[in-house]
């Protein structure tokens, strides 16, 4: 058991015990805003390695993380970017959507654009300096399975930082950055799960 941050299939997308409340509701209020429709996610088969889907396990502690969401060096808090949403969009949004449909929260689902995700996981990815090992694609608790491996000390040796010094907040912040970039490849949205 656990969270997972999931990349949103076809199929949840269109059923009614899933997220078709929500995505009927993300399109009332796409089109309430004057933005473009987000298109529904498309089938896909999977294939491990492809960069197809997205499934972490959020399964580290996450207090040092949202420390350092909340305490950047240029006074930037980029705790509502990163920690504040329940559904990430490949599209661009001015601010965060508020859907009146039930999600982790009893009554609402907040939705976020990757981009402003993207923006914010690349800031505290450079200010800890995540090495370049960590994977790209994330289809099967590949970072979960990474930060749990000997594959992190073997990244220390031949590049340290000050990720190294908290594996949870680095944990996280490689989980966002890629969860954002998959999103965006992809032209999907991720929930949790």
């Amino acid at each position: 058991m656990g969270i997972y941050l999931a990349s949103v299939a076809a199929d949840d997308w269109d059923d009614e015990e899933v997220l078709k409340p929500t995505a009927r509701a993300l399109t009332a209020e796409l089109t309430r805003l004057n933005l473009p429709p987000l298109m529904p996610p498309q089938p896909y088969d999977f294939v491990p390695g492809s960069g197809t889907t997205f499934e972490e396990k959020l399964n580290r502690p996450m207090d040092s993380f949202s420390t350092l969401c909340r305490t950047q060096p240029d006074g930037q808090d980029h705790s509502d970017a990163l920690l504040g949403w329940e559904l990430l969009l490949p599209i661009p949004l001015p601010q965060p959507i508020e859907l009146h449909v039930p999600s982790l929260h009893p009554d609402t689902t907040i939705a976020q654009s990757a981009h402003t995700v993207l923006a914010a996981a690349r800031t505290l990815a450079d200010q800890l300096a995540l090495p370049p090992q960590i994977p790209a694609h994330c289809d099967n608790l590949n970072l979960t399975n990474w930060f749990a491996s000997k594959e992190v000390q073997r990244a220390g040796q031949t590049h340290p930082g000050s990720w190294q010094d908290d594996l949870d907040a680095a944990f996280y912040t490689a989980v966002y950055l890629r969860a954002a970039e998959h999103s965006l490849r992809n032209a999907c949205p991720l929930h949790y799960t």
